[in-house]
């Protein structure tokens, strides 16, 4: 995976002249393909038990939210609106992030598979964390649309 650099925030606003839209749609896309990934993987793991078979819906649900709400704060109406739902997906990345661990942690034999999945999760805080301080500093504070 690509580590988030100085380069990518200067591109940014290049492009979008407002730092706290780094990536949108790059991070938009990879948290669609996150979510098919995290579906697949708890649809190959759910004949491993009861408790890995429970573990794998939490992680279906938090890790399909992150870009559930990175799409609606994509369309937000207001900066506000833009914040807090970025703000949800990061919560809901650092979920998911403990339900990986965890699932690893229950059943190592799948540490292999959730590990690209962890290091996702841990660049999506990256990401999300930056992004979110950029769009708290930001003096841009109108209702704009800010698709």
């Amino acid at each position: 995976m690509e580590e988030i650099t100085e380069r990518h925030f200067a591109a940014a606003y290049l492009v979008h002249k407002d730092p706290f839209m780094i990536d949108k749609h790059d991070l938009c896309e990879r948290t669609f393909k996150f979510a098919v990934e995290v579906a697949k993987l708890c649809t190959r793991i759910q004949e491993r038990g009861p408790v890995v078979r429970r573990l794998s819906m939490k992680l279906l649900d938090a890790g399909t939210s992150i870009g559930a709400n990175i799409e609606e704060g994509r369309a937000g109406q207001t900066k506000p609106d833009f914040i807090a739902k970025n703000f949800i997906s990061l919560k809901e990345s650092r979920e998911t992030r403990f339900w990986l661990r965890l699932t690893g942690a229950t059943d190592p034999p799948l540490q292999s598979d959730l590990q690209p999945l962890l290091q996702e999760t841990t660049e999506f805080i990256a990401m999300l964390t930056t992004s979110l301080k950029n769009a708290r500093l930001s003096q841009s504070r109108g209702t704009q649309n800010l698709q």
